[in-house]
Order: structure tokens, then C-alpha cells, then sequence
């Protein structure tokens, strides 16, 4: 019985080590036939630019076989092994590994599956985790801080950190300039201190967290705290499962300062341009009023994949005699007592706006012009995010990395295949939920294909709300709904399509983000947004998402056509996660270690 159990222990062990074995075999002997017949006919090789120095997903034999064609001598990989236990679950066997490259190392996840009776590749995942030579100074390799013995001309900690404010952007030029100092600028910031990269956050506002504290008041973060960590500094265990705008304000803001980030609040970036030749960007920038010129060799655009506010054009906006705001711009409930609101559009700002202002006493009317994805909170918590991002989670040792690199695992490609089941369970347990809503008549969908709110938000970026009460309103009738498409205005109204007035003392444009190539645009030229294109969505020809099919996100935290030109961007998960993948490709660059790039993103679609 004892001889039994050992060996179902440790089949999935020996079925992970053998096949890991055979294959950093076959990449020795560069043999990359006999590699790629080690996948599955249908899988996926997902690289985060430990291979590519890209982001990019191989598919099936024929994608491993391009992808290791064209990276692997140079890439030199080895030492494959396994780092924990593997296990086996539905005939998938699941097994963490390391590695090294010839200039990383890194982490990944593979899972194994049978195929005439061979364990091959169905997923499989490699990042780099870090640069040899160029380790950040953690645990081990900590800065001793304090400088023993009696040297003359000493500089204190102090001293130093204000020489280099002093210096930067006249005496010494940041080597990557971060425009946006929101959670995304902010993260990568920290990032590359670490790494020792020379940089600049720049940001508009006077304060870090001034983003989120110039929200509408009752703004709380949807995401749970587990999903939300920065890199370094996790929240401590008594922060607020959602926490409230101000409060990720004040975080924010004392984050920037404990991390040592190099940050210009209230500096203004008004022109670049890049220069081949000299390899470097002229940035034009008003600090405090006053005009600066800072020449950085690459420029990160982190101002948010919902940062560039959609304000729709519509006849008579001149006319009308009340207030008129994006739902960026809208700052709370509180003015408008007693008044008549109509919010033009039906996702999570528009809703959060009408239950703040309902709870105010307003007369609120929402006006949803295309159906919602709506998906109550605890149940998404429970359901959606639970199995890596919760309290649970973190005891079952499923830490925040783990839990990136995991969810990190699943190819785009396959990904709605585990959606869909997660979103019918909701979907059985609020049915109640659900019927009451479309009775009020309201236009509910779960995605084209099922796969529910994740897969929107990676799509398309809108076409959801996390349901916190404020859809209750709705289905109870107290915040009023119609439909249609806005006509135009009046000194006094919104007029829909079919005639319908709507009085109205204030006009919210809850209507969404554009691409955020928008920012390229204004900061450079449309010349160069459009040699980037698009930026944000899969490929997945869907609503707001057209093919083909990109394997990625696309532009996202990777080289895109335009040379030294980065974005980054998304909710905290993301900016956490994938600021690491962005600064280890900054830092390279900047140690002049030769960076190849594998796939570079192609151009499908202008905006």
C-alpha cells in the first residue's frame, strides 16, 4: 500500500523532470525539431521576453518551431528543473520551474498532457525574472545604508537624494522618461530605481495620488486588495478589501517617497520628438510654469489605458444651459441636490455616478445606448478572483507573484474557455439578480461568447460594472433607464434619437476611453500614433476588439514600431505584473546588452 502511494506521489514529479530534462536536451543540442515535437498539436508557448525580448505567444509545433528558429542561440537556455512539487489534476500535470538564459534567469509554469500516450506541452510559460550581473539589491544583496568608519566629504543619505534632485534634468538627463504618474508611472518608476535605470516620472497634477483623488468622491477601487499590491510594498493586512480613491491617494503619494522615485509633480509634457541619429527624444516640458527641455533615450506613455477621456460631439452642447462634464471631470454628487442629472452611458462609471447622486437626492435617469456586462461583486470575488486573489489564496501559499505568474499562464488565445464556466456559475447563483434587471428593462450580456467581464476588459476595456448596489436602483426603478442614442441638446434637455426629451440640469458623458495611441498623438504626432496603431485589445474580433487575431495585447509593455516609444498601462494587477517585464527591457537597453526583438507588433488598426 505504501510502495502505492509513493509511486501516484510521484508520478506527476517524474512526468515534469523528465520532460523538463528532455527538453533543455533538445534546446542544448539546438535541436529545435525535437523541441517543438514536444507540444501538444494544440498549445501555446507564452514568453514573456525571457526568449524574445518581447511579449508574444507561440501556437502549436509550427509557432514553438518560428519562435525557437529565430531565438534560440542567442538566447542559450539551461538548467531547466523543477522548483516545487508538480501536481496532477483532469489528466493536466502542472509544474513550476527555473531556468536560465545566456544574460536571465527565469521562472515559468508548464502543463503537461498526454498525446499517444507521450506527456507533452499544452501551456507553457517563461519570464524572466532577473539579469545576471544586474540583480536588484534585495535581501542578500540589500545596501548596507549606513557607511562605517571616518571618510571626509561624506554625503548623508539626505544630502544625496537631494543632489540628485538637484541634478536631474539639467546637469544629468533621465535615461527613460515616464510620462503619467499614476499607478502605472509609479510602479515602473520603482521598478527601475531598483534596477538602477536613470529615470523621470513626470505628471500634471500637484500631488502623486492626485489622479485618484480628483475622482468623483465616492469612488472605491472594484478590485479586491489581494489584486491590487504594488511591486514592493504590499498593502498591509489591514488595508480595506476596496479601498476607498483618497485613501490609494495618500498610498500612492507615500509610496513615491519611500521608493525613492524620481518624480516632478505639476510638469506639464508638451512636445517630443525623437531623433534616429542621436538615439535620443527632445521632450518639451513646463514644470511649475517654467519651460524645460529633457533629452531621455526612451519615453513610456503611462497615462492610462482609460486616461484619454471620449467626449462624444453632439448637436446643441453649445446651447445647453447646464453643466456638462466627462465622468473623469465629474467631482461628486454633492452640488447637485434636488437637481436633474441624466448620465449618458451604463458601465461602471455611469453607474457608481447615479447611486452617489440618488444617494443625494438627485433625479437621476441613466441612458444605456448598447447592452452591459453586469456581474455582482461578491460574486465575482468569490467566484472569479477567489482561487488567487483573496484571503484564502494567500493562506493556500498562493502569494501575489505566484498568483501573476499563474493567471499569467493562461494563453489569451484559450482563456475564455475558463471564463465561461466561471460566469454561468454567477450567472445560476444571482439569477434572481438578473431577472429583475431585464424586467426593468434593462439590456444585459454576458460577452459574445459567455466569457463574461475579464475578457471584456482585455477586449475592449468597457462593456461591464462590478455591481456594488447601484444596479439595485435600476432594477427597482428609483434611477431611471431608457434607451436610445443622443440626438442633441437643448438649453435644457437631451433629446434621444426618438424624440424623447429628458429634462436636465447636468449632463454626464459616462462614454468611455479612446486608444491610448491618443496620447502619442497629442504628445508627438499622428504620424507616429499611427506607425504604432492601436493600442489595448486582443485580435478577438468582437465589439470594439476587430481581428486578426494579435496573441496579445496589443502594444502593451513591449517594443512597439516606434523606436525607444513604450506604453504601460491598466488597472493595478497589470501595472504591478507586467512593470517588471518593461523594466527589465529598459534596463537592458541601458546596459547595452543586445535586445533582438522576436515578433515585433505589427500595425492592424489605426485607433
Amino acid at each position: 500500500m505504501t510502495q502505492t502511494l509513493d509511486t501516484t506521489t510521484q508520478a506527476p514529479a517524474q512526468r515534469a523532470e523528465r520532460w523538463l530534462a528532455d527538453f533543455d536536451e533538445a534546446l542544448t543540442a539546438r535541436d529545435v525539431a525535437r523541441a517543438a515535437g514536444m507540444f501538444a498539436a494544440t498549445s501555446f508557448w507564452r514568453d514573456l521576453i525571457a526568449f524574445s525580448w518581447n511579449i508574444t505567444t507561440a501556437e502549436d509545433p509550427a509557432g514553438v518551431t518560428d519562435l525557437l528558429t529565430a531565438t534560440l542561440e542567442r538566447t542559450d537556455p539551461s538548467c531547466f528543473a523543477v522548483s516545487e512539487p508538480p501536481e496532477e489534476a483532469d489528466g493536466v500535470t502542472t509544474a513550476w520551474f527555473t531556468f536560465e538564459t545566456a544574460v536571465g534567469r527565469g521562472k515559468g509554469l508548464v502543463r503537461l498532457v498526454e498525446e499517444d500516450g507521450v506527456p507533452k506541452a499544452w501551456t507553457f510559460l517563461t519570464t524572466m525574472h532577473e539579469l545576471k550581473g544586474h540583480e536588484e539589491p534585495r535581501g542578500p544583496r540589500r545596501p548596507p545604508g549606513a557607511e562605517h568608519g571616518i571618510h571626509r566629504g561624506r554625503e548623508t543619505w539626505l544630502e544625496r537624494r537631494e543632489r540628485e534632485a538637484a541634478e536631474l534634468g539639467v546637469a544629468t538627463q533621465p535615461y527613460v522618461l515616464v510620462v503619467g504618474g499614476g499607478q502605472g508611472g509609479i510602479a515602473l518608476g520603482a521598478r527601475l530605481r531598483q534596477l538602477g535605470v536613470p529615470s523621470l516620472v513626470v505628471d500634471k497634477h500637484p500631488r502623486p495620488g492626485d489622479q485618484w483623488r480628483g475622482r468623483y468622491k465616492s469612488l472605491c477601487l472594484h478590485d479586491p486588495v489581494w489584486y491590487d499590491h504594488l511591486p514592493y510594498l504590499p498593502f498591509p493586512d489591514n488595508w480595506p478589501v476596496f479601498a476607498p480613491k483618497d485613501k490609494i491617494g495618500d498610498w500612492l503619494e507615500s509610496y513615491t517617497r519611500v521608493m525613492e522615485i524620481p518624480y516632478w509633480s505639476s510638469t506639464v509634457a508638451l512636445s517630443a520628438s525623437y531623433s534616429p541619429e542621436a538615439g535620443e527624444w527632445t521632450v518639451e516640458v513646463e514644470r511649475e510654469g517654467k519651460p524645460l527641455t529633457l533629452r531621455p533615450r526612451h519615453v513610456v506613455l503611462a497615462t492610462g489605458m482609460s486616461g484619454k477621456p471620449h467626449v462624444p460631439v453632439i448637436p446643441g452642447q453649445d446651447v445647453f444651459r447646464g453643466d456638462q462634464q466627462h465622468s473623469s471631470q465629474h467631482p461628486g454628487p454633492d452640488a447637485y441636490a434636488s437637481k436633474r442629472v441624466v448620465v449618458i452611458g451604463s458601465n461602471n462609471s455611469a453607474f457608481d455616478i447615479c447611486g452617489a447622486l440618488w444617494e443625494h437626492g438627485v433625479d437621476v435617469t441613466m441612458v444605456q445606448r448598447s447592452s452591459t456586462h453586469i456581474v455582482k461583486s461578491d460574486s465575482l470575488m468569490e467566484i472569479g478572483l477567489g482561487a488567487l486573489y483573496s484571503e484564502e489564496a494567500v493562506a493556500a501559499g498562493v502569494a501575489t507573484e505566484k498568483a501573476d505568474l499563474t493567471f499569467a499562464s493562461l494563453p489569451y488565445r484559450i482563456m475564455h474557455e475558463f471564463q465561461i464556466p466561471l460566469y454561468e456559475q454567477m450567472r445560476e447563483r444571482d439569477a434572481d439578480f438578473y431577472d429583475r434587471l431585464e424586467k426593468a428593462g434593462f439590456w444585459l450580456d454576458w460577452g459574445e461568447d459567455g466569457s463574461g467581464l475579464f475578457m471584456k476588459y482585455l477586449r475592449r476595456g468597457s462593456g461591464y460594472y462590478i455591481d456594488v448596489g447601484a444596479a439595485e436602483l435600476v432594477a427597482d426603478g428609483q434611477v431611471r433607464l431608457v434607451h436610445g442614442q443622443v440626438d442633441h441638446l437643448t438649453e435644457d434637455a437631451v433629446v434621444l434619437e426618438d424624440g424623447t426629451e429628458l429634462p436636465a440640469d447636468l449632463v454626464v458623458y459616462a462614454t468611455g476611453y479612446g486608444s491610448m495611441n491618443g496620447w502619442a498623438a497629442d504628445l508627438i504626432s499622428q504620424e507616429v500614433a499611427d506607425r504604432v496603431g492601436k493600442v489595448w485589445g486582443l485580435g478577438s474580433d468582437t465589439t470594439k476588439d476587430p481581428g486578426p487575431w494579435e496573441g496579445e495585447q496589443r502594444n502593451m509593455w513591449k517594443p512597439t514600431q516606434q523606436e525607444a516609444l513604450w506604453f504601460h498601462g491598466g488597472n493595478l494587477h497589470q501595472s504591478r505584473h507586467y512593470s517588471l517585464y518593461l523594466a527589465l527591457q529598459l534596463k537592458a537597453r541601458y546596459e547595452g546588452i543586445p535586445t533582438p526583438v522576436h515578433g515585433l507588433q505589427e500595425v492592424h488598426h489605426l485607433r
